[in-house]
């Protein structure tokens, strides 16, 4: 399969000036030339096939919007090598904005005081997009994204899943072959955002490559088969979904009963994380104690009338990650 972007031991340092506290730091800041040396990102290496939807994911500060600009051609990297689409981002921008689309979730690209269907015909004469195949993309995307209602008014007016749901079309106008999402559902209801993840779902089936970073692990664990995990510059893991839940090697299991939960039976290597009076739920390491046991146990202690086995949350095995 061929490959949509590769990156090669791919290097960002930032350099600050020292700055010392109070007004005489201030100012002989001013003469100093001491500097502090800051890897954003550290000889990182991965690849992307066409066609692929990857979850780009990290804590705050772990180098992940530094790594996308470098990718979308905002920042210069300090070494290594990158291709998006067979083009170095730096010295092929312009050319590479025609292929890929880019939303962010905190910042808008339409403008607030006129209707989407304005900013989506200049869109197109910036694109250089011609008229027949701008209208009828423009169909095919109100339609997807059920548009119509709102294609005259107001973006000011608008809710923020139906502006985020505009600003898909406006990245999605020039039919782009790589689409970077950046936090796409952020501040949206539920049902925002289950729409929103079956678009994105409903892009890639189509063939368009997507690099999805959010700190709404919902959105990696439902639409992301493979996830690359970052932190402090490096990557911590790159692979699939279902391996990375393979790391841990607990399970999580929900009992319910129609009588209260008293005097819970005594088990090594069995965590209580949460009681209630008719409900409880078990951290159980399935590498030293069997299910079977801990369900044989609570079954004779108690009338369990519900179970439910599950693995972790995904949260907890991005967090064991970064430690």
């Amino acid at each position: 399969m061929k490959e949509a972007i590769v990156v090669k031991d791919l290097t960002k340092t930032f350099s600050t000036k020292v700055k010392k506290p109070g007004f005489v730091g201030a100012f002989t800041s001013l003469f100093s030339s001491e500097r502090k040396e800051t890897i954003a990102v550290d000889h990182i290496s991965f690849s992307i096939n066409q066609g692929e939807l990857v979850g780009f994911i990290g804590p705050n500060g772990a180098g992940k919007s530094t790594t996308i600009k470098m990718l979308t051609g905002i920042l210069f990297p300090t070494s290594g090598d990158i291709t998006v689409l067979g083009r170095n981002p730096q010295n092929e921008r312009v050319k590479l904005a025609y292929e890929i689309g880019t939303i962010f979730g905190q910042r808008q690209q339409l403008w607030l005081h006129l209707p989407p269907i304005d900013s989506f015909n200049l869109f197109a004469k910036i694109y250089e997009i011609p008229d027949a195949s701008y209208k009828a993309r423009l169909k095919e995307l109100v339609t997807l994204f059920e548009l119509t209602p709102y294609l005259n008014t107001p973006v000011r007016k608008l809710s923020l899943g139906e502006r985020m749901r505009c600003e898909f079309v406006a990245s999605l106008l020039h039919d782009p072959k790589v689409l970077f999402l950046d936090e796409p559902t952020i501040g949206l209801d539920i049902i925002a955002k289950q729409n929103m993840r079956d678009y994105i779902r409903k892009l890639n089936k189509t063939g368009t490559t997507v690099i999805l970073t959010s700190h709404d692990l919902d959105d990696i664990e439902e639409l992301c088969p493979r996830v690359i995990v970052i932190n402090h510059g490096k990557i911590l893991y790159d692979g699939s979904m279902d391996t990375l839940r393979g790391k841990l090697k607990t399970k999580v299991l929900e009992l319910r009963s129609d009588e209260e939960f008293k005097q819970l039976p005594a088990l090594t290597n069995v965590r209580v994380v949460k009681k209630e009076k008719f409900a409880i739920t078990l951290e159980v390491d399935r590498t030293k104690v069997p299910i079977r046991k801990v369900l044989d146990t609570y079954l004779k202690k108690f009338h369990v009338i519900d179970i439910v086995i599950e693995d972790p949350p995904i949260e907890d095995i991005i967090r064991r990650l970064y430690r």
